[in-house]
């Protein structure tokens, strides 16, 4: 297949464009300075439509990262705006198209959801409140003018990814290896992750997959809470792991970005990919943190 991917650059666009390549897929990447791909400046809507004639898929998961540095107002507003801005933009140029792609890999997440304290989340399950819900729910949105066209549109509601290349994991690595690592706040708060493996393999899934299209769980299929995170975290780094964070803390030193991210969670399943015959090689949380560490 020939895939057009923005956001080619991060942590999950490198390891799918590295996984596509792999596999003989002719791979373009969407680039916003000068390199191997296609031009594009999504904030000054500009592009060569004439290059994006003829693909047979697109993967878009472009957006600033969320948890670099603490959130204030232009700090949201460029998160939403890479977005939601970004993501609207694409997609009208897509209806502009003779030769459209056949399926748009639309990135989002489990911020769609919300704070859910009790109970299993699916597809199904409403939006929560929130920035990041908000955000979610513009992200997904602004897919919405390509409705009606014959294009399929897959909406990834993508949990914590785990590499330790990135993320959160690479940011957790350091205090748990010196044995300072430990639960934050109550630790009762549900963590839906998924192996940066698993997640790659469910793009190209759905990228397949003619069957699926709107919302899918990107997560695996056993969520823990962040105690049992923490101390799976610390059993396969052979570490203690007796230094908690109280959320009073959590609040301090990551503002708001505390009680949306880091605080609260939800349990997630991902019943789309689980129904439609997706496998995991990593169902739980030992077997990916000792894939990823070992």
């Amino acid at each position: 297949m020939k895939i057009l991917i923005a956001g080619s650059s991060g942590l999950i666009g490198s390891a799918l464009t590295a996984f596509l390549q792999t596999s003989e897929h002719e791979v373009v990447r969407l680039l916003r300075s000068a390199g191997e791909g296609i031009l594009w400046d999504p904030k000054n809507k500009s592009v060569d439509i004439s290059e994006l004639e003829g693909f047979d898929a697109v993967i878009n998961l472009a957006g600033e990262n969320i948890a670099d540095s603490r959130w204030n107002e232009a700090k949201k507003k460029r998160m939403r705006d890479s977005r939601v801005e970004t993501t609207r933009f694409l997609c009208e140029t897509f209806k502009k198209l003779e030769n459209p792609p056949k399926v748009l890999v639309n990135a989002s997440a489990l911020g769609y959801y919300g704070n859910v304290p009790e109970g299993d989340v699916t597809e199904s399950h409403p939006a929560g409140k929130g920035f990041l819900a908000d955000v979610c729910q513009e992200w997904e949105e602004a897919t919405e003018c390509l409705m009606g066209e014959d294009m399929r549109i897959v909406l990834l509601r993508t949990g914590v990814v785990l590499s330790p290349k990135g993320g959160a994991l690479k940011k957790m690595l350091t205090p748990f290896k010196l044995g300072i690592g430990g639960v934050i706040g109550n630790g009762d708060q549900m963590m839906s992750w998924i192996d940066i493996e698993d997640l790659v393999r469910a793009i190209y899934f759905c990228i397949k997959n003619d069957s699926i299209r709107g919302p899918v769980n990107v997560t695996a299929p056993q969520p823990v809470s962040n105690r049992e995170f923490t101390k799976t975290l610390g059993k396969v780094l052979f570490r203690p792991t007796i230094f908690p964070m109280p959320a009073f803390a959590a609040r301090l030193a990551f503002g708001e970005m505390a009680d949306e991210m880091i605080l609260t969670g939800a349990k997630i399943l991902p019943e789309r990919l689980t129904s439609t015959g997706f496998e995991f090689k990593y169902p739980t949380l030992e077997s990916s943190l000792n894939h990823l560490l070992k």
